[in-house]
């Protein structure tokens, strides 16, 4: 374990040693009272790279030259624009590269996948999921299953932490899933939780699915460009992100979805069928009948969005460069230290007044958690945050107690990290 000080000059010399420091520079910082703020919200909203309006401007200007025809004469032909994203995305979600395809938006992509992976019968329709999904994932899991003729209070199993606690016990998960057994058709959870940054057991929670014949897929808008996962290796069946948060693409940026290649070859599964899945050897001669495309590429329906692909483009060319076993060991340290620095503040506001002003409740163990951590201000929490906010910090509110900070490996650094703990003790006094 790392010996940490609450100091300048520590975080300095971390800062010092920090091989990826310069990657910072590659961003724009929002600025407040002429200086750049603190950003810790790279969870909700990643910054933006300085290349991406050079990548975005790049297919104006073969769309202006080429019109049309910048499909097939563009410097990166639109008709397989996706296609120069997917070797990046697939090795950041452990994937091989026809498990993965960018298109369409988070939420969509999660119904789609339902459409393919929740196919509920008489006796087996149950699907499980977190009691504190994020609401977007549990209208779409409660909606599916009314689609298909249940009632969503009986059909939709929600897993709550135990009382006292606010993480989910993977062997709670797994007694879960054991006990629905042949009931249990899906099991569809957030990789990464959006409110406590709980990283699950991904593989366990497959193995677990698997033994009782239930599909398993993950929302991995909070995982992707945030913790290391092996998709393939762990045979999890599907799975969506966003772009937006840790892959900095911008918001409502493109989202994308990973089907293992045990499926790539499979014309039986279910699917919303659109042109852009169908066979690209045979698009273009207009079938009347769906052929569909190898692995995930057959579950696109329309042509790639260029613009929000190129702003990802831009953004995974930096992850690339940097490397992300780089950016995950950095991370593992950054976040180590933020917990350290709450711990120390909580102490000092103790100390001064004999009562706790915070309470961490995300995981404390590196592997079980992201870059996030989510702390609960003991008394006056929207007025710390609204504190912090106009301090320069930009930290995220959540109801009805918790702040969620978030320190981003590829642009925040330590001395962000000791000066966000010096702001939170002012805030809290």
């Amino acid at each position: 374990m790392f010996e940490f000080k609450n100091t300048a000059d520590f975080a300095s010399l971390l800062d010092d040693a920090d091989p990826l420091k310069s990657f910072a520079d590659e961003f724009y910082f929002p600025i407040m009272d002429g200086k750049k703020v603190i950003y810790f919200t790279g969870n909700s909203l990643g910054l933006q790279p300085k290349i991406t309006q050079d990548y975005v401007v790049s297919e104006l200007e073969d769309w202006a030259t080429f019109g049309v025809e910048g499909h097939f004469h563009g410097r990166n032909p639109w008709y397989s624009y996706q296609e120069i994203l997917t070797d990046q995305l697939a090795t950041l979600l452990g994937a091989l590269p026809v498990e993965v395809v960018a298109m369409n938006s988070l939420t969509t992509n999660l119904h789609l996948l339902m459409v393919s992976f929740y196919r509920p019968t008489a006796t087996r329709n149950k699907i499980i999921c977190e009691y504190d999904a994020f609401p977007s994932d549990l209208y779409a899991v409660q909606s599916q299953a009314e689609f298909h003729g249940f009632n969503s209070d009986e059909t939709v199993v929600m897993l709550k932490a135990r009382t006292g606690e606010f993480l989910l016990r993977t062997e709670d998960i797994i007694s879960a899933i054991e006990k629905e057994g042949s009931s249990l058709a899906t099991v569809m959870l957030g990789a990464v939780n959006y409110y406590t940054g709980q990283y699950l057991d991904l593989k366990k929670i497959a193995e677990a699915a698997h033994k009782v014949g239930a599909t398993v897929g993950f929302n991995l808008a909070h995982a992707t460009g945030n913790v290391m996962m092996k998709l393939h290796d762990w045979d999890v069946d599907f799975a969506c992100f966003c772009s937006y948060k840790y892959l900095n693409a911008g918001p409502g940026g493109v989202s994308g979805i990973f089907i293992h290649e045990k499926f790539a070859d499979d014309k039986t599964i279910p699917r919303f069928a659109g042109w852009w899945g169908n066979d690209p050897d045979t698009r273009f001669t207009i079938p009347r009948k769906f052929v569909p495309a190898r692995g995930a590429r057959s579950w696109q329906l329309s042509n790639a969005p260029v613009l929000p692909m190129a702003a990802l483009k831009a953004s995974l060319d930096i992850f690339e460069d940097a490397g992300f076993d780089e950016l995950r060991a950095k991370s593992v340290k950054l976040t180590a230290y933020l917990q350290f620095v709450l711990e120390q503040v909580n102490m000092e506001h103790k100390a001064a007044t004999g009562k706790d002003a915070l309470k961490i409740i995300s995981p404390t163990i590196a592997e079980e958690r992201g870059c996030q951590i989510s702390i609960i201000i003991n008394e006056n929490g929207k007025e710390v945050h609204r504190k912090l906010t106009e301090s320069g910090v930009i930290v995220d509110w959540r109801e009805p107690d918790v702040i969620r900070a978030a320190p981003v490996p590829l642009y925040n650094s330590f001395k962000d990290v000791f000066e966000f703990g010096q702001h939170l003790l002012n805030a809290l006094n």
